[in-house]
C-alpha cells in the first residue's frame, strides 16, 4: 500500500515484522505483544522502532516508553470503529508523543481530515486516494466545533474573537 505523509507518497522507512520474524537491520513496526515480551532487546537496538497497535489496545500499554519509539501505527480493522480516532488524539495530548503516527486499515476518504485533526501524520492508503486526493479531503473542512489536537481554533473562539474585535 502507497504511504502518505505531509501530504505527498513517501518512502517507508519501516518494515512491518511479524512476532515470530527476524528483525530487519533497519526501522522495525513490531506489535505490542512482541514489544512487551522483547522491551529490553527492541529498545536496546540502534535503529528506529515503531508498535502497532489494534484498535482494542490502548495506547496506555506502552507507557514510558512511548516517548522512546518513532513511529506508532493505529489500526482500523472497519471504517465504523473509531477508537484509534481516541488514541491518536491520547498520545498526541494526553502522553506528549512527538512521532509519527501512521493510519493502517479500513478507513474512508471522508475521514481523512478528521484524521489529521486527532494528530494522524500518516496514511497508509489504497491506490485509490492519490496525493491530490489526499489534499482536497483535507481542504473540506474550513471551521470546526470540536477543540482538537491540531490547534486549529473552533467556531467558538472564532465567533469570541471577532466580537471582541467589533467597535
Amino acid at each position: 500500500m502507497p504511504l502518505i505523509r505531509n501530504g505527498t507518497y513517501a518512502e517507508d522507512a519501516f518494515a512491518s515484522v511479524a512476532d515470530d520474524a527476524a528483525l530487519p537491520p533497519g526501522g522495525a513496526v513490531v506489535s505490542l505483544a512482541r514489544f512487551k515480551k522483547e522491551r529490553e532487546t527492541l529498545l536496546a537496538r540502534n535503529a528506529p522502532l515503531g508498535v502497532r497497535l489494534r484498535s482494542d489496545e490502548s495506547p496506555e500499554a506502552l507507557g514510558e516508553d512511548v516517548q522512546r519509539l518513532s513511529l506508532v501505527v493505529l489500526e482500523f480493522p472497519k471504517f465504523r470503529d473509531g477508537r484509534a480516532f481516541s488514541w491518536a488524539r491520547m498520545l498526541r495530548t494526553r502522553l506528549g508523543f512527538g512521532g509519527e503516527i501512521r493510519a493502517t486499515g479500513d478507513f474512508l476518504y471522508d475521514q481523512l481530515a478528521y484524521m489529521t485533526r486527532v494528530g494522524f501524520d500518516a496514511f497508509e492508503v489504497s491506490e485509490k486516494i492519490t496525493p491530490e486526493l489526499f489534499q482536497r479531503a483535507l481542504g473540506e473542512m474550513r471551521f470546526v466545533y470540536q477543540p482538537s489536537a491540531d490547534g486549529h481554533r473552533t467556531i467558538v473562539q472564532l465567533r469570541q474573537a471577532t466580537s471582541l474585535s467589533e467597535p
